[in-house]
């Protein structure tokens, strides 16, 4: 991984765990797989423990590595530096995705009740009048309040399933699209089975939480977005390319939805584009994920894996071959 991250993701309780599991190789720049220390590093190593910032392990790398047994991966998805060819060596994959979760739901809460309170809209107008707001603002809300919400969660990912748990927190009623995810499981996780088309046209909220694949670019498109009654809130924590940028834009100008959004396409937008000075629209930096002290959370559930590893337990959070279409 980056070697700035080092120290954050395994902060000294994590690092002390790490040096309990494992014997180090420390001092071995990997930046590249290609230096002579690491050629000699990657020929003993029985585990990769890696991050943000790994370079490919591509099957060159890999011939490197005949002792090689595991990938434990300190971040969310492997397929940014794996390809699913490592399967076929033998080799058992983990990611740390479900800890990197856990923020990821934290902050779709508070998108959810914030957004639902309509915070930014009338937040922007109290701020550039500098006085309270009038019966008339409220008068030109569709809804306002968590209270008796319909909550649509599209993906029953690790994130979207932390989304359903944490939302059993307010008076609403919460519906999941996943078609992957059968009816029975769906309502056993609390949620209300619910094809897309219905979901984004019934409820009050619609949150992503799906994966970026070929299948999923622009899931909600012009039709599916302008299915959503006026007045619905759109939160995307997941990535731009679920929603059609252009589509969106037009709702959201005319003010007839509302959205959070902490992933755009493009990522950022141009700096002369209509969401950046929209009321309705709160727009963050990609900031959802584990960030600050939220990254040692990462660090930690990697440990946890190289424990597992080590004592011969299955892995928890294995990286599965036959996942391997339809994960992020």
């Amino acid at each position: 991984m980056s070697p700035a991250l080092l120290d954050e993701v395994f902060p000294p309780a994590v690092r002390h765990r790490l040096e309990q599991v494992g014997d180090l190789q420390p001092g071995v720049p990997l930046a590249e797989f290609t230096s002579p220390p690491a050629v000699a590093a990657l020929a003993e190593a029985e585990v990769l423990l890696t991050g943000w910032g790994c370079p490919p392990l591509d099957p060159a790398v890999l011939d490197r590595a005949p002792k090689l047994r595991a990938v434990l991966h300190a971040a969310g998805t492997v397929k940014t530096f794996l390809g699913v060819e490592v399967f076929g060596r033998g080799v058992a994959v983990s990611s740390a995705a479900d800890a990197n979760a856990v923020p990821v739901a934290e902050f779709t809460l508070a998108a959810v009740v914030l957004g639902a309170k309509r915070a930014f809209t009338l937040g922007s107008l109290y701020r550039d009048r500098r006085t309270h707001r009038t019966a008339a603002d409220l008068d030109r809300l569709p809804w306002l309040g968590t209270h008796g919400l319909t909550v649509g969660v599209v993906g029953a990912s690790r994130t979207g399933r932390r989304v359903v748990e944490l939302l059993s927190a307010l008076d609403a009623e919460v519906h999941l699209h996943d078609p992957y995810l059968p009816d029975a499981e769906v309502r056993a996780l609390g949620a209300v089975p619910t094809d897309l088309d219905t979901l984004v046209a019934t409820c009050d909220v619609v949150t992503l939480h799906a994966p970026q694949t070929p299948r999923t670019r622009h899931l909600l498109d012009a039709y599916r977005l302008g299915l959503m009654r006026p007045g619905t809130l759109l939160v995307n924590t997941a990535r731009g390319s679920l929603v059609d940028t252009e589509a969106l834009t037009g709702h959201l100008v005319s003010g007839r939805l509302d959205a959070v959004l902490d992933v755009t396409d493009p990522e950022p937008l141009p700096a002369d584009h209509p969401l950046w000075d929209l009321p309705n629209v709160w727009l963050t930096p990609h900031l959802a994920g584990a960030q600050g002290n939220e990254v040692g959370r990462l660090g930690a559930c990697a440990v946890d894996e190289l424990d597992r590893y080590a004592r011969g337990l299955p892995l928890r959070h294995e990286v599965r071959a036959g996942d391997w279409e339809r994960i992020a």
